[in-house]
């Protein structure tokens, strides 16, 4: 059992409108695999939250800011975000690009640099995504994709993996046992960072 010390504290962040989706089935999967390399985690479902979109006011970028002046649940998030070790972020493609629910989170993050100095370093993250289409090109997979690689290049965060495939049904890709296994095992490594990246 690792030390208390040493517990990874990871934050499972899901994007999509379903409890029970697709991608909330994989980022299970990842935050299964975290646990069982003795992480710490915690799940937010943002359809459950009140969280605005961001006003552009540029409010938390000023001197002397404490934060972002939209008074709604993000506030508790970005404490959550700023304590865990590592995130999860799952979402369903939409219209060819992450949900409006993920998209909102990702906006609103422009102003997490008013909690913390530097409160992106050293952040581990794993991004899991299913779409609809038979082809991650097709869907718009890759639209999201690429947003997230060039956000976390940007803040200096490390994308560990990203796990993502297609299935229309709830829950129907945890058929899909290859991908489901490979979640499993970038939980692991997001869990434990002594464990070989692929």
């Amino acid at each position: 059992m690792a030390d208390k010390a040493e517990t990874k504290h990871v934050l499972v962040i899901l994007g999509s409108p379903r409890r029970d989706g697709n991608s909330a089935a994989l980022a299970g999967r990842i935050a299964r695999g975290a646990e069982s390399a003795d992480a710490d985690v915690e799940t937010v479902f943002l359809q459950d939250l009140d969280i605005s979109p961001c006003r552009g006011c540029d409010t938390c970028k000023e001197p002397g800011s404490t934060g972002c002046v939209i008074d709604d649940d993000m506030q508790e998030v970005y404490r959550k975000l700023i304590r865990a070790d590592a995130w999860v972020i799952a979402s369903p493609v939409y219209w060819f690009t992450m949900s409006a629910q993920t998209k909102i989170f990702m906006d609103r993050c422009y102003g997490l640099t008013a909690y913390a100095e530097n409160p992106f370093a050293g952040k581990r993250i794993a991004i899991a995504m299913s779409y609809g289409d038979a082809d991650a090109v097709r869907s718009g997979c890759v639209n999201a994709i690429r947003t997230f690689q060039d956000a976390y290049r940007y803040t200096g965060s490390k994308i560990v993996g990203m796990v993502y495939g297609s299935a229309v049904k709830a829950g129907e890709i945890e058929s899909n046992e290859a991908l489901m296994r490979e979640a499993d095992e970038l939980g692991r490594r997001l869990a434990a960072p002594g464990r070989p990246e692929v």
